[in-house]
């Protein structure tokens, strides 16, 4: 399963910039990976994991702005399609239990 982290938050004030830091260096420490700006995700291994997670960042959102959470099945998450862009190739984006690099 993959949790994915929606964010925009305020940045007009200093203190809005801080928790906007503040915010974004969470999700880095617990293991998010940026997808693209404000948007993050994490490999979680079950459903307690995905509460776990989800109840981490209730603690650490910031007082303004919006927060969203998608949890999908590694299979959903490997049908992205890059409409444009390229593919970053340093991710792995399979679906298969067992990966040798």
């Amino acid at each position: 399963m993959r949790v994915i982290v929606f964010f925009d938050l305020p940045s007009v004030t200093d203190s809005d910039k801080r928790e906007y830091r503040n915010f974004r260096n969470h999700l880095i420490k617990s293991g998010f990976i940026m997808m693209q700006e404000s948007v993050y995700s994490k490999i979680a291994l079950n459903a307690t994991n995905v509460k776990s997670i989800t109840e981490a960042i209730r603690q650490n959102k910031p007082p303004k702005g919006i927060v969203q959470l998608m949890v999908v099945t590694e299979r959903q998450y490997t049908t992205i399609e890059y409409i444009v862009g390229d593919i970053n190739t340093n991710i792995i984006n399979s679906d298969e239990r067992l990966i040798i690099l």
